[in-house]
């Protein structure tokens, strides 16, 4: 059953210095128990795309297209609307689980109050099922932690929290933006395995934004390549890594140390810098870097086609399988 489909979704942002184009033309589709990895540079569109999708842009943010959610558009809907289905049908854990929880705040008050206002719950229904929700992550001691500050806690276990916060009310999709930044590769590897189960136990369908493709690896059944805006790839996991089709992916993926590489040399890097989205360049928008460019790919963007069942790029280039 497709929970999420995504249309033609185009995200833009009027500044002093232009118009920025954030997003262009992605279109994608989830289903219930799915996982999507959204890997790309920064400055790819990757958390404008899942912020245009939860309708938390910045206020000179514009959007089209359309998002459908349980065959529900989303794009349109007011503030009022968006708030009975943010934290309750979808939820999102942000980049940094410092700056995400109120430092003022204990972390009962903080996730009482989402089933207070989604779930009608009285506040000691909500923190004794707050409790069990961190006991759900791993939160050591979660009856006593649960009244502690943020600052109390380290980075891993407020990560928890976060997670934590964002499954109380058993979201039918989970949005994860970089989860796993700036924590050690223990703490990572932890967070990877909760992810998992979840996705597992509770059937939640989960939509990953990282820079790591370990972690796209260790979670993900398909894969979304983004640059400047644009999809360059969508395939499964297996067939992105073991059979990347389009340019960009191969040079992500080259740049990856290998444990058994005896080498030792540099790693590969893919030469020159993002283009601007005020100013991006006519044609395919990777050209300008590609190794394999020709005189059509600075004239017209290619199309993002199927090539088999299980992968679609946007390149002229053909590779073979």
């Amino acid at each position: 059953m497709t929970l999420l489909s995504v249309n033609d979704l185009n995200i833009s942002f009027s500044t002093h210095d232009g118009n920025v184009k954030a997003v262009n033309g992605i279109s994608f589709s989830l289903n219930s128990s799915e996982a999507l990895g959204i890997v790309g540079e920064s400055g790819s569109g990757k958390s404008q795309l899942v912020l245009g999708i939860m309708g938390l842009l910045a206020q000179n943010g514009k959007t089209s297209g359309s998002v459908k959610f349980n065959d529900n558009e989303l794009i349109g809907l007011n503030q009022q609307q968006l708030n009975k289905i943010r934290g309750d049908k979808i939820s999102m854990i942000f980049q940094d689980p410092m700056t995400s929880l109120n430092p003022y705040l204990k972390i009962s008050t903080q996730m009482t109050e989402v089933l207070m206002f989604h779930k009608n719950m009285s506040q000691q229904e909500a923190k004794q099922e707050s409790i069990k929700m961190l006991d759900l992550v791993k939160i050591p001691d979660a009856k006593n932690r649960i009244d502690m500050y943020p600052h109390e806690f380290s980075g891993g276990m407020r990560q928890r929290v976060m997670i934590a916060m964002s499954l109380l009310c058993k979201p039918d999709l989970l949005i994860a933006d970089e989860p796993t930044t700036a924590l050690d590769v223990t703490v990572q590897a932890q967070i990877v395995a909760l992810l998992r189960d979840l996705k597992k136990d509770l059937g939640t369908a989960i939509i990953i934004i990282t820079h790591d493709l370990g972690v796209v690896a260790g979670i993900c059944d398909n894969v979304m390549v983004m640059y400047a805006g644009r999809t360059m790839e969508y395939g499964s996991v297996e067939h992105i890594f073991y059979q990347p089709q389009h340019p960009y992916t191969q040079g992500l993926l080259k740049s990856i140390p290998k444990l058994n590489d005896e080498s030792y040399g540099d790693l590969p890097t893919i030469p020159g810098n993002p283009p601007s989205l005020l100013n991006l360049p006519s044609g395919c928008a990777f050209h300008e870097r590609c190794q394999y460019a020709t005189e059509k790919c600075g004239k017209t963007p290619p199309p993002l086609v199927a090539i088999n069942q299980k992968t679609k790029k946007a390149c002229y280039k053909e590779f073979l399988a």
